[in-house]
């Protein structure tokens, strides 16, 4: 990792050179409304957005090939790196002067890991940063960070091939994974929060979407002579039994460095949250590996293990969410309940479910959601998972723990 910022400079004041013509047909073009892509977002603010081109060349050497993706602090793109040919991915961060740490997060988490001087072979699987610069934008500083090309999330492939993992095919990534977790967690003091995506074994998938952006470019949207909305493209799936790619550990804005950290409920996903985050209490490292439990169930069962916690309105409900888990886990203990004040809305002093009015408890556990396996496999693979779902953070294994673990073995 320490070769992993060898391009990084020193922010300095950017601008965008001349687009080059890329594309070889008309862009289909969109109506003001309705809203699209990050317009949709609940808080979109047009200024916070850097007014990316396709076409456009960064740094004299980042020529923008098509949009890949958006989100509340940032878009990507996939461009093409015209010193080195070959493909990247230039993730663009929002300007967001009252909030710096959400968009400075990412880049301070690299240069953390890329001073870690470590052989241990969970390091190769974080992905890699290989250049960042910042452009001026009109409400300020985006911060871009050039990365190695990913293919999708492991969701995002269920989705478009719905079988769920084999046994062979789910241990092999979960060691993978925990590989990278030991890393993060035993060497770099990084706590990871957030996204699992796959590697790209096929690199032509690159050239293939460049091209495809060329001859059949994505619906856009002119909002005026400066901004541009692009319709987001995915890649093709690998053709030619080619493999998906190898599982590797992603997005590091939301990511932290230090053992333990302040209560906040604006980690995770909802559906992998860990039950100190939704309680607001100080957390650390051990939510990754709740996190992870609800992946390896989404895997091999091919439904969320804690899907059922939002209302009729795919709001979040927390009585649901926590409903759930008391049927999944069993009630929490004593001290967890007392360590923060806001349990007293759902629980007693020892632990019992008062919330009966809010939400009854589901007649349903882990051995009968689990439908796949039987004997001693389902035994091992089910305490495997138990050993990761537990209320205290303390009492869940660590990776390094979890790569001993007798289901693996």
């Amino acid at each position: 990792m320490a070769s992993v910022l060898r391009f990084v400079r020193n922010a300095v004041r950017r601008t965008r050179q001349p687009s080059r013509d890329i594309s070889s047909m008309s862009r289909v073009s969109l109506p003001r409304e309705p809203p699209i892509e990050e317009e949709t977002l609940p808080h979109y603010n047009p200024a916070h957005y850097y007014a990316i081109k396709i076409g456009d060349i960064y740094e004299s050497r980042y020529q923008v090939a098509g949009k890949l993706g958006y989100g509340a602090y940032s878009t990507s793109w996939l461009c093409r790196d015209l010193k080195a040919d070959k493909y990247s991915v230039l993730k663009v961060s929002t300007s967001l002067p009252d909030f710096p740490t959400a968009t400075d997060r990412e880049l301070k988490v690299y240069g953390h890991l890329s001073k870690i001087n470590s052989k241990h072979p969970g390091q190769s699987l974080i992905r890699e940063l290989y250049d960042s610069f910042d452009l001026e934008g009109p409400s300020g500083k985006h911060q871009c960070l050039v990365l190695q090309p990913m293919h999708m999330t492991l969701l995002e492939m269920l989705g478009m091939n719905p079988k769920p993992f084999d046994l062979p095919l789910l241990k092999m990534t979960v060691k993978r994974l925990l590989l990278a977790l030991d890393f993060l967690h035993a060497e770099a003091e990084v706590v990871h929060t957030d996204n699992l995506m796959l590697s790209l074994e096929d690199t032509t998938m690159l050239a293939d979407f460049a091209k495809a952006e060329s001859t059949h470019p994505s619906p856009a949207k002119t909002i005026d002579e400066s901004r541009i909305i692009y319709g987001s493209r995915r890649f093709l799936p690998p053709g030619g039994g080619a493999d998906y790619g190898l599982p590797v550990l992603c997005d590091f804005s939301e990511s932290r460095v230090g053992k333990k950290h302040g209560s906040g409920p604006f980690i995770q996903p909802h559906i992998y949250r860990a039950p100190e985050v939704i309680f607001e209490m100080p957390w650390g490292s051990s939510i990754d590996i709740w996190n992870l439990a609800g992946l390896i169930w989404d895997l091999f069962e091919g439904e969320h293990l804690l899907g059922g916690i939002f209302d009729a309105k795919r709001r979040h409900d927390p009585f649901k969410h926590l409903a759930l888990m008391i049927a999944l886990i069993g009630p929490p203990p004593t001290e967890f309940v007392a360590r923060s004040e806001t349990t007293e809305q759902c629980f007693d002093s020892s632990g019992a479910w008062i919330a009966h009015a809010e939400e009854p408890i589901p007649t349903l556990s882990l051995e009968t959601l689990e439908k796949r396996l039987t004997g001693e496999e389902k035994e091992l693979f089910l305490g495997f998972v138990k050993s990761m779902l537990k209320w205290l953070p303390e009492d869940r294994k660590t990776a390094r723990e979890l790569l001993e673990d007798p289901w693996l073995l």
